[in-house]
């Protein structure tokens, strides 16, 4: 895994850039803001500038980068929200937000999925008490199976960014890398063909419907597209490839609790079945503590969540995600305008 800690020195000139752009705007959700943050996550020392640079032009093998030393104050960002949609208009966490859309902007571009958390590009993940058995990020009495984010479309996102801001029970985010799977050649050439199909996971879906004004009203009929061809894909997906790229390295397309094993094609699932127990035997944890951001390849690594008994008190486990591409151009028939990063 690549990954460092970051000086006093680096922290004291980040936090001079983070009180700048602060004094600008007053969310993340601002798009002159998103415009711009590549322009300031390039004031980021260049230790740290040249850590990311390096994990996403070479590909290093595990596919992790973790970024820890940033001091989160406990109190000042407040308790552990109930719900995502229990946000003020001046977000405590404001700082932080910010913290991690600029480092995760020297990987590519931040979007949005116009079917998420209210079309906000920074979403909380934190148990809501109604989804305590669901398979979604907000839940903590299941196992969440390990994934590809969003790996039912095709305009998924190339990296996944998470910052910790409370994690006192010490729950674990589990993650396996596609490079350290052993797969013979014929198995590695049924998994590189179109003979596989994954259903729409559940943060995709119509109960969970955007509520939110400006631009989600705006494109009221591109929404209701966008819920049309989710439910085509749940009853009908489309046939794709679980694996890309190099044979050699390749690439991974994969969320198994949305995939059925081809009844009519048994070469097909001993394939996926095979990938599968292989990656469960590579499975490992990783504890991410305050001030930590991971970045994972999401092409290459595949990530899930141990259970978790959640209190809902306002201690529980908070993280802040952001989904991030190298290329906003692969989405543009399913944006709005050029300058829109919500995907419908």
């Amino acid at each position: 895994m690549y990954k460092t800690s970051i000086s006093d020195g680096e922290l004291e000139s980040i936090d001079q850039i983070l009180t700048e752009v602060i004094s600008k705007y007053d969310s993340v959700e601002d798009s002159e803001f998103l415009k711009d943050a590549h322009l300031y996550a390039h004031e980021f020392p260049r230790r740290l500038r040249s850590l990311l640079n390096d994990f996403k032009m070479l590909e290093p093998a595990p596919g992790l980068c973790l970024i820890s030393g940033y001091k989160v104050d406990g109190q000042k960002i407040g308790r552990t929200p109930s719900h995502w949609q229990n946000r003020s208009s001046l977000s405590p966490t404001l700082r932080e937000e910010v913290f991690l859309i600029l480092f995760g902007s020297l990987l590519g571009e931040v979007f949005a999925w116009s079917m998420q958390q209210n079309v906000y590009f920074i979403h909380d993940i934190l148990p809501i008490k109604e989804h305590a058995n669901e398979q979604l990020g907000t839940g903590c009495e299941q196992i969440l199976w390990w994934h590809n984010e969003d790996a039912f479309h095709p305009c998924r996102g190339d990296y996944l960014a998470m910052m910790c801001l409370r994690n006192p029970d010490d729950v674990a985010t589990t993650i396996a890398s596609i490079n350290a799977i052993e797969l013979d050649d014929r198995l590695i050439n049924l998994l590189f063909e179109q003979r596989f199909s994954i259903r729409p996971d559940e943060s995709h879906l119509g109960k969970n419907k955007a509520t939110r004004g400006g631009e989600q009203l705006e494109n009221e009929r591109s929404l209701e597209a966008a819920y049309q061809w989710i439910d085509q894909q749940r009853e009908k997906p489309d046939r794709l490839a679980v694996l890309s790229g190099d044979r050699k390295s390749p690439y991974i397309r994969i969320d198994p609790y949305f995939m059925d094993p081809p009844e009519d094609d048994a070469e097909a699932a001993y394939a996926l079945n095979t990938l599968i127990r292989s990656i469960d035997e590579h499975l490992s944890n990783l504890i991410l503590t305050p001030g930590d951001i991971v970045f994972i390849d999401n092409f290459r690594v595949v990530h899930g969540r141990r259970p978790f008994h959640a209190r809902y008190d306002g201690t529980d486990r908070w993280l802040k995600r952001i989904n991030i591409t190298r290329d906003l151009r692969k989405s543009r028939s399913l944006r709005p305008s050029v300058s829109s990063r919500i995907i419908y």
